[in-house]
């Protein structure tokens, strides 16, 4: 089920709605030919594009799949998202790794370790 939300005292949507609105004009396309490839009625697409209408992170979504452009994009536009966060670091993300087994993490955080310090010390030299 998707949710519409009103938004006529956020900040983001109409930022939101002229990024949309700049990305289908670079796209060659239509706002009728947009909202058919993104599964939405053209009287709502316009709504998002002037900033009357927040959409959901759904059916930006299928606005980004529409655009070709990248979900995290349209998130980061919305505010969704934090634009920056950071990832994880390489000890995070191996630790966090549920497909490797306690003895190969260790493995990779050794190499990776004992590349960086090898990486430090010719900066050193």
């Amino acid at each position: 089920m998707l949710y519409y939300v009103d938004v006529t005292d956020s900040r983001s949507t109409p930022e939101l709605g002229e990024f949309i609105r700049q990305q289908r004009q670079r796209a060659n396309l239509s706002l009728r030919r947009l909202a058919d490839r993104a599964g939405i009625s053209n009287p709502y697409l316009s709504q998002i594009e002037r900033g009357i209408r927040r959409p959901s992170a759904q059916i930006l979504k299928q606005i980004s799949r529409a655009l070709s452009i990248s979900a995290e994009t349209m998130y980061s536009r919305a505010g969704l998202i934090e634009d920056g966060a950071q990832p994880p670091t390489v000890v995070e993300a191996v630790e966090s790794d549920d497909q490797l087994s306690p003895r190969h993490k260790q493995v990779l955080l050794d190499l990776y370790r004992t590349l960086i310090e090898s990486s430090s010390e010719k900066e050193t030299e």
